[in-house]
């Protein structure tokens, strides 16, 4: 997978949604809904309300991301 349309940010998880899906409010005041990455679901790690994430997003949908680290 190509890595040229991705946008890197930085966020608070302030609700946590069904299936490892979360809303996550990034530094701009954006809401976002966002889900685990693989390796956070394989390695068990756990994300709580209030939580700093590092979010991955495509620039074809602004409105959803994929969480890739727990800061």
């Amino acid at each position: 997978m190509s890595k040229e349309g991705i946008i890197e940010l930085e966020g608070n998880i302030i609700d946590v949604l069904p299936n490892q899906t979360y809303k996550v409010e990034l530094e701009n005041k954006h809401l976002i809904t966002c889900y685990t990455s693989g390796r956070l679901k394989q390695h068990r790690i756990r994300l709580v309300l209030g939580d700093k994430v590092r979010i991955e997003m495509t620039t074809y949908d602004l409105e959803k991301g994929r969480i890739t680290y727990r800061l």
